[in-house]
């Protein structure tokens, strides 16, 4: 008999602690997943008999006598309410200690039981790697910060070897960092730019499987040749060479097999930790190591999809076609795919590779790096979208004399607006106004609230100084010092304008190389003036103002008769002026929402002083040999006091 009873048991304590968490639920004003509900209720039911106990003493021992009847229904009601009031404040301390959302569902834990064990013995094979290689009195913020650049050395050095033991993600992410220079030392720079993408060749059974999903067909059916042979190997991918059907060569970019889940791994974990660097360090503070870690974890991401190159690559290449000496690739769309992509073969030397070809063949050098340099501004000023990795690898110079340029995986992009500021920016460094670069330079950047406008003016004098008035022989330095200037004043560079400056930093690496001795500053600024001056040309001016009437020629057709409007209603006395306070209805509920906070905080500091005023109120009916009329009050009111009290704390940790 009492086998069969125990359903009956368990059903009734599930609906009991059902119901406790309900009133819960209900009294906090907030919703719950029925997870919280139940731990709730079974915390009250818990705490329900030690309650009960303790506020009806002997009653709970023996039968109550007719009289003491309704003093017993009342102790119950108010043990039941101080049961209600304690897994509220349960909830409460779940709440700011666990906000809701901030776990994974039951379902899913188990689910992805198995990932995370993984990515947890990869979390801590990394953190163990960093602190092998002296990485870790830096994660622990516990370095002197007097050493200066000695120290931003030490770091570099660490840094570089620990990204380097991590494997593929991890160098990509040095690589990508190695160009931030707006935020990173110097030393810190120089180090990771000694990061090689070093990987082995694929298996030719493993490409072809990669070529077949993605192109639907067998390999011999759709090039009449491939070169099972790699061009080239890195850690994301490999080229090939191959012959189209049409007789057309092309190259394949083939990514590598299984490549993705192990970066997205890395790539969570970086994050993770770029997360716990920032709380817990200062300098990862001071730079913004989570902010910098999701944007270079997008970047990455984006060169694991190539139909996003493959899209970079048309549209450079429909920007570019006013620069002839210049060649980008085309592609084959039909044949490019998420993993693979087949684009046009370029017959020619990269520009780290070519210098006895350059002598032999007697071309004019400072010609090609002028053509170079002129296609990568017009991109930035004028068409929006650049090559974001301009190095002496991805630069060839073509049989036929042109320049080719390779791998769009990563490309930067310039707003109209951006634009336009840049190139005011531009024209006041090339005329050494301090003032100009000034304002130019406060529409490029997000404006803090307060900003010494006159001594930025001064540092930027001091700045243009240096670097125009006598001719500089580095834009790597000039930009820095730029940067500097730019972090002292509390501005922050943004991506789109890092991105910008990095492609600058890169390719006077390359022109260098190209043309030994190019005067890459003073031929930036000739070219960047020429830009504007095109700009101001009559035929120029002449077509941006017909599209800027054309815009305007709806406002203007409506501008006479508001006009009229406006004069009839000022003659007739009836023009006023309406304005709404809290017209948004998103104003209307922050401000509901706060008095309803006051409101409530102050009715339960009021109760709350009733309860303890009638406590020391003496007199009064007794109830029990001990608690009269007056301290039963209290206690209810005590118990409505913490209600309201916890409905405000549990209204505060939810919205934060």
């Amino acid at each position: 008999m009492d086998f069969l009873a125990l359903p009956v048991v368990a059903a009734i304590s599930f609906l009991t602690a059902l119901v406790f968490g309900l009133a819960a639920q209900r009294l906090l004003g907030i919703r719950l997943g029925l997870v919280r509900l139940l731990i709730a209720g079974v915390f009250a039911l818990f705490v329900n008999w030690p309650i009960q106990a303790a506020l009806l003493g002997d009653y709970a021992q023996r039968e109550p006598t007719r009289a003491e009847v309704v003093p017993v229904v009342f102790f119950v009601l108010l043990a039941m309410a101080c049961t209600v009031l304690a897994s509220m404040a349960f909830l409460v301390v779940i709440e700011a200690f666990f906000p809701l959302g901030s776990l994974p569902p039951p379902l899913v834990w188990g689910r992805g039981l198995r990932a995370r064990l993984a990515r947890a013995r990869r979390y801590w094979q990394i953190v163990g790697v960093a602190l092998r290689h002296g990485l870790g009195p830096f994660l622990r913020d516990t370095r002197r910060r007097d050493d200066g650049a000695g120290r931003d050395r030490q770091l570099g050095r660490a840094l570089r070897k620990t990204l380097d033991a991590g494997g593929v993600t991890f160098v990509k992410l040095g690589q990508v960092l190695s160009t931030r220079r707006d935020l990173l030392p110097a030393e810190v720079v120089d180090e990771l730019s000694s990061l090689q993408d070093r990987a082995r060749p694929v298996p030719w059974a493993d490409v072809e499987a990669v070529l077949e999903a993605e192109l639907g067909a067998p390999v011999d059916e759709i090039f009449a040749g491939f070169d099972r042979a790699p061009l080239a190997a890195a850690s994301v991918g490999q080229v090939h060479v191959a012959r189209l059907r049409s007789g057309s060569d092309v190259v394949v970019k083939v990514q590598r097999p299984g490549i993705r889940p192990a970066v997205e791994r890395d790539l969570d974990i970086a994050q993770r930790i770029a997360g716990r660097l920032e709380e817990g360090t200062a300098w990862g503070r001071a730079i913004g190591v989570r902010t910098l870690a999701d944007g270079l974890a997008a970047a990455i991401r984006e060169e694991l999809d190539y139909r996003i190159e493959a899209d970079n690559l048309r549209t450079v290449a429909a920007g570019d076609g006013h620069v002839s000496a210049i060649h980008v690739p085309a592609i084959h769309p039909e044949l490019c795919t998420e993993r693979v992509l087949v684009m046009e073969r370029l017959h020619g030397t990269p520009v780290n590779a070519a210098e006895a070809r350059l002598f032999d063949r007697d071309l004019d050098r400072p010609a090609l790096a002028r053509r170079l340099l002129d296609c990568l501004l017009r991109q930035m000023l004028l068409d929006g979208v650049f090559h974001a990795d301009p190095h002496a690898g991805n630069v060839f110079v073509l049989d036929d004399g042109r320049i080719g340029l390779l791998d769009f995986g990563s490309v930067g992009r310039v707003d109209a607006g951006l634009r336009d500021a840049l190139q005011r920016l531009l024209l006041a460094v090339d005329r050494g106004d301090p003032l100009g670069t000034s304002d130019a330079l406060l529409e490029l950047v997000p404006r803090p609230e307060a900003v010494d406008q006159q001594r930025l003016e001064r540092d930027l004098g001091r700045f243009l100084a240096r670097h125009i008035d006598t001719p500089a022989k580095s834009s790597v330095r000039m930009f820095g010092d730029l940067f500097r200037v730019v972090a002292h004043h509390g501005l922050s560079i943004p991506p789109e304008l890092a991105a910008v400056f990095r492609a600058l930093g890169t390719v006077e690496g390359t022109l260098e190389q190209l043309a030994p001795g190019f005067e890459f500053v003073t031929e930036a600024r000739a070219l960047a003036s020429s830009y504007v001056t095109e700009q101001l040309r009559p035929d120029t001016v002449r077509q941006a103002a017909g599209e800027e009437f054309v815009a305007l020629l709806p406002i203007l057709r409506r501008f006479p008769r508001r006009i009229e409007r406006i004069a009839n209603a000022a003659e007739h006395g009836r023009l006023g002026l309406n304005v709404r306070l809290f017209a948004d209805e998103r104003d209307r509920e922050v401000v509901t929402d706060l008095l309803h906070q006051v409101l409530l905080a102050f009715l339960a500091a009021t109760v709350g002083v009733m309860a303890v005023l009638l406590l020391g109120t003496g007199g009064g009916p007794m109830v029990t040999e001990a608690v009269s009329l007056y301290a039963l009050f209290a206690y209810n009111l005590l118990v409505v006091s913490a209600v309201l009290g916890l409905r405000v704390l549990a209204a505060i940790f939810r919205r934060s």
